[in-house]
């Protein structure tokens, strides 16, 4: 059982892309999802999360063009991506976590690729 992600692609600057992640099969919900990025070269970064209770989180690359959402409690998670830049170029990552349970998983990733 792993998390599935998918959406990623290529598109022209300015474009939008929406990526989903989905976990079935599993016996509980994760506390937390989320999505990371990390381009050639660089260090996996952080772009944003959602709780099973609904709460959200986003790190500064995210803010103002990317929205998370998530399906309740359910393990199933998406990020809407608008206004792409070339520097949105990586591979996105999807992550499930439950620390009481010692859980944090992590997805095979999804190529974005933003042309100019």
């Amino acid at each position: 059982v792993q998390l599935q992600a998918s959406g990623g692609g290529l598109v022209q600057a300015g474009g939008s892309l929406r990526l989903s992640c989905i976990d079935s099969g599993r016996w509980f919900s994760f506390d937390t999802m989320g999505w990371y990025r990390q381009a050639p070269g660089e260090q996996r970064e952080f772009i944003a999360s959602a709780t099973s209770g609904g709460g959200t989180n986003y790190g500064d690359v995210a803010k103002g063009r990317f929205a998370i959402s998530r399906d309740g409690a359910k393990n199933t998670v998406t990020l809407q991506m608008n206004n792409l830049k070339p520097e949105d170029t990586a591979v996105y990552y999807c992550n499930g976590a439950r620390p009481l349970l010692g859980v944090n998983i992590w997805g095979r990733g999804t190529l974005v690729t933003v042309s100019s």
